[in-house]
């Protein structure tokens, strides 16, 4: 993982994947997400982390997804 955007330490929140430089866990931005609010709103109720830190955890996520796909024939594959 990026220790730019994720940092998983023992030491923070017992080892729960944190948005780095803060204590919120990453799985709080898929909750949000999950319930219908929007990525605009997310560093309202999470000033810690702030939209670039949630984009780049998106990112990480796709990227991670889309490692070892292989598209369909004839779909592009995602950036």
């Amino acid at each position: 993982m990026k220790n730019d955007v994720i940092r998983k330490d023992p030491r923070i929140q017992g080892g729960t994947p944190v948005f780095a430089g803060t204590r919120v866990p990453v799985k709080n931005l898929f909750d949000y997400l999950e319930t219908g609010e929007t990525l605009d709103h997310f560093p309202l109720d999470f000033s810690a982390v702030g939209r670039a830190k949630a984009i780049g955890v998106l990112e990480m996520t796709q990227g991670a997804l889309y490692a070892n796909a292989r598209p369909a024939s004839g779909t592009p594959r995602p950036a």
